[in-house]
């Protein structure tokens, strides 16, 4: 589960698993005192249950955590801590598209960051037909689906609410880009061929979420015999 609190990756992990205390530059234990000046870079929280995430997120969500790269918290029981950390949240739904033609990746630019083409899935829509009706609308690009690439959760406020998106994300090739155009209406102003190398370099304009599906997909999938196609029934 792939989570963003306001653009900071928060990774949940069971204490069982082999962690590396060198690569972080603040390793805290539950009963340590610390203000959010404290968290810089990479943190590592050792044993970390309900109470002290609640601690954690209500900071993250007062304070602009400008300086914190990463939050890894060690759990011990993974499943109960991040249905607690749901809980804190409403859910909301959506699911978009990495475009690739030839050896380019597509991307938009909406609201002053780069980002892939995706949106808020209708009642009961299938993920997979959703995300494609989303990526269409957003391009004006004809697609074919491809396969599936990681989650992404990430948080915002809305009406009062907290809300935590569910955003799946799958590979798309494109078909016809003719009639190619940004949506105006969802506050697209370009819609851009890259390289990957050009990706990457405006991945530093974008967010941690797009980053994570960007790099996977240029990591794992890039430049390899393609995989079957996604299921129609995706959610």
């Amino acid at each position: 589960m792939n989570i963003f609190i306001n653009d900071i990756p928060l990774v949940i992990k069971k204490q069982s698993e082999k962690v590396y205390k060198h690569k972080y530059d603040l390793v805290l234990n539950p009963d340590d005192e610390f203000t959010s000046k404290d968290l810089v870079g990479d943190v590592l929280v050792r044993d970390a249950g309900p109470l002290f995430i609640d601690r954690l997120l209500r900071l993250m969500e007062v304070k602009k955590l400008k300086k914190l790269k990463s939050l890894t918290m060690l759990v011990k029981k993974k499943k109960y801590i991040t249905l607690h950390l749901k809980d804190q949240f409403k859910i909301a739904k959506a699911a978009g598209g990495l475009v690739v033609k030839d050896d380019q990746v597509l991307m938009i630019y909406r609201l002053g960051k780069w980002d892939l083409p995706k949106g808020k899935l209708k009642s009961d829509e299938d993920t997979a037909l959703g995300a494609v009706r989303e990526v269409e609308e957003e391009t004006n690009i004809k697609l074919e689906l491809g396969q599936k690439l990681p989650s992404t959760w990430h948080s915002y406020a809305y009406k009062g609410n907290k809300m935590l998106k569910k955003t799946s994300w799958y590979v798309m090739k494109c078909i016809d880009d003719n009639l190619m155009k940004p949506q105006a209406e969802e506050y697209i102003e370009e819609v851009r061929w890259m390289s990957p190398q050009e990706a990457l370099a405006k991945l530093e304009d974008s967010y941690a979420s797009i980053a994570l599906v960007m790099r996977h997909y240029l990591s794992n999938i890039a430049g390899k015999p393609a995989a079957k196609e996604a299921p129609a029934a995706g959610k």
